[in-house]
């Protein structure tokens, strides 16, 4: 779209059903591609990829006609057959409902893009539940507790 410029600096979280660790490192570097893959063809710049087992963190500069919503669902939908077809795990993947969004200013770029790729050191000081909680809070977000992260089963 001519004449329309933005820089929309989103830090997405999403979070696997149940809590379960189900994301391996075995073939955590093949679904960082396919999820970049999926960012960059619809038109958005990722600066950061990371997470857990049981989560993923993305920082992505948003293009301005891109739905967040249809982003978050897209990365998540495609994912999850990626992940079924190739029979990655025993168990069928899912996500959580929902996802986290957090927007942030160009100057903190390096530190969100920083943290993000840092996950796995991060979380051995800090349990992802306290943190996202924390996130919440910090951004002002109302939020019900009996729809926040659902415990392993």
């Amino acid at each position: 779209m001519p004449n329309t410029y933005a820089c929309i600096y989103v830090h997405l979280i999403f979070v696997v059903r149940h809590r379960k660790s189900l994301i391996n490192q075995t073939w955590e570097d093949e679904l960082h591609k396919y999820i970049t893959g999926i960012i960059t063809n619809r038109g958005n710049k990722l600066f950061a990829i990371g997470g857990m087992p049981d989560h993923i963190h993305l920082f992505l500069d948003l293009n301005p006609v891109s739905s967040l919503s249809d982003l978050a669902r897209d990365i998540k939908s495609s994912f999850t057959k990626w992940i079924n077809k190739k029979n990655y795990n025993a168990s069928k993947f899912q996500w959580q409902n929902g996802f986290a969004a957090f927007s942030y200013a160009k100057s903190q770029l390096p530190v969100i893009a920083h943290y993000i790729e840092q996950q796995k050191e991060h979380h051995r000081k800090k349990p992802f539940d306290k943190e996202y909680r924390q996130f919440l809070d910090k951004f002002g977000v109302n939020y019900n507790e009996k729809y926040i992260l659902k415990s392993p089963l």
